[in-house]
């Protein structure tokens, strides 16, 4: 009687809890989401969140509340969403670092393929390989030249685990120059930095720099896509220019802790899946050379445990050694 007593109890507990817990995700969210950005703000990463933050908060009734937590490539930022209680309250953006970043450090503080539930792809983004105007260079070729008669005297910015960071380090090896890295926090520091000449190359997101590439402040001398872009289509790629080593395409996604319920990362993915459909939302990300791709969690989650070997093999093929 008592072995059967305590079985009932447990299965109405159980049946308790469930319920409980199907009540709470149907009130979700009942309370502001923080997203975490892992990179400072000003950077591709930070704008393409706020323009999707901005339009989310309105349909998911809440508030959102952008966290700018740079440093280390990503990696601190991205630890805060990986150790974030699985409620669907903390939630952040990862780019195509997150791929990378196994074979750049010794000791991630976190799994990038288990630590996380992919909510979705955003977009694709445009990269650009750029110099300070002081650079004799117009074009790849030149560049590559003016390296060659001054080795080591170049600086390139990188921001660890990045595609910009491959993108030099494999430029380098292609082409066998000697050109000085030189670590960021984050794309808009850099910026900064090649604005003022204290460096002189790097590959960034277009979407920040291209006033100063209209200005002339900085020279743009291609792009990493594998076609010509239609935000800037006067830009040669870098398979046009024979550099099909430089072909790289970089992407920001959304994801939330590991174990967070189904049901949150599906609502998730609905409601951001429609902000991207949104005619205003598809024109301000096409202005910064975004190009929506927004997918199935499955489908982010697949891409992720297959890009993590392929362009760790790619990061260390390049000669980047893990820190």
């Amino acid at each position: 009687m008592m072995t059967k007593l305590i079985s009932r109890v447990a299965i109405a507990v159980g049946l308790a809890l469930c319920a409980a817990g199907t009540a709470w995700t149907q009130t979700y969210p009942s309370r502001p989401i923080r997203w975490i950005v892992p990179f400072p703000a000003g950077g591709a990463a930070d704008l393409v969140s706020r323009i999707l933050v901005e339009k989310l908060s309105s349909s998911l009734g809440q508030q959102i509340v952008i966290d700018n937590r740079g440093g280390a490539g990503g990696v601190i930022g991205t630890d805060i969403v990986a150790k974030a209680a699985p409620n669907g309250y903390t939630i952040g953006t990862i780019i195509f670092s997150h791929m990378v970043n196994p074979a750049l450090f010794r000791k991630l503080p976190y799994d990038s393929a288990n630590d996380f539930a992919f909510i979705t792809l955003i977009a694709n983004g445009l990269f650009v390989l750029l110099v300070h105007p002081s650079v004799r260079a117009a074009s790849l070729k030149e560049l590559v030249a003016y390296a060659k008669v001054n080795p080591a005297k170049l600086n390139g910015a990188v921001i660890p685990g990045t595609i910009g960071h491959l993108a030099l380090e494999r430029m380098k090896s292609i082409y066998n120059i000697d050109i000085a890295t030189i670590p960021y926090k984050g794309a808009a520091p850099a910026v900064t930095d090649l604005l003022g000449g204290q460096v002189q190359i790097l590959f960034t997101g277009f979407g920040p720099v291209q006033q100063f590439i209209k200005s002339g402040k900085l020279r743009a001398l291609a792009v990493t896509s594998a076609q010509r872009s239609p935000v800037a289509p006067e830009l040669p790629t870098a398979a046009e220019l024979g550099a099909e080593g430089l072909v790289l395409t970089d992407w920001w996604g959304v994801v939330a802790p590991a174990r967070t319920d189904k049901v949150i990362v599906a609502r998730l993915n609905a409601e951001i899946v429609k902000v991207l459909a949104l005619p205003d939302v598809k024109d301000r990300l096409f202005g910064l050379g975004a190009e929506i791709v927004a997918s199935k969690p499955e489908e982010f989650d697949a891409l992720i445990r297959a890009g993590i070997p392929k362009w760790s093999k790619l990061a260390q093929d390049a000669g980047i050694k893990p820190e």
